[in-house]
């Protein structure tokens, strides 16, 4: 009896997620993902990023002060449940030097 009910809930767990994994993500569930990523991302210090979502395009605009800030930018948005592509848009600092 226990063993039936161990399978049964483990076929409904299963059953839940392959459910979940069907239903889309909406673009501004996207774009709150990728804004609390890239303002807590100590690398990409994301919080002068400017993020648009159109069907789960991400568009990433903005100063960077370092091609490595903008590199991680697009990672840290790739990473998101939904988005189907990044269009990395920053721009990095020329430096004066």
């Amino acid at each position: 009896m226990l063993k039936l009910l161990a399978i049964s809930m483990a076929l409904i767990l299963l059953a839940a997620a392959c459910l979940a994994a069907d239903k889309p993500v909406s673009d501004d569930v996207i774009w709150d993902q990728v804004s609390i990523k890239l303002t807590g991302d100590p690398i990409a210090k994301g919080g002068v990023f400017k993020v648009e979502v159109h069907q789960g395009v991400v568009t990433l605009t903005g100063p960077a002060e370092t091609q490595q800030q903008k590199d991680r930018a697009a990672k840290l948005a790739k990473k998101v449940n939904g988005v189907k592509q990044v269009i990395n848009n920053i721009t990095v600092a020329k430096s004066g030097k």
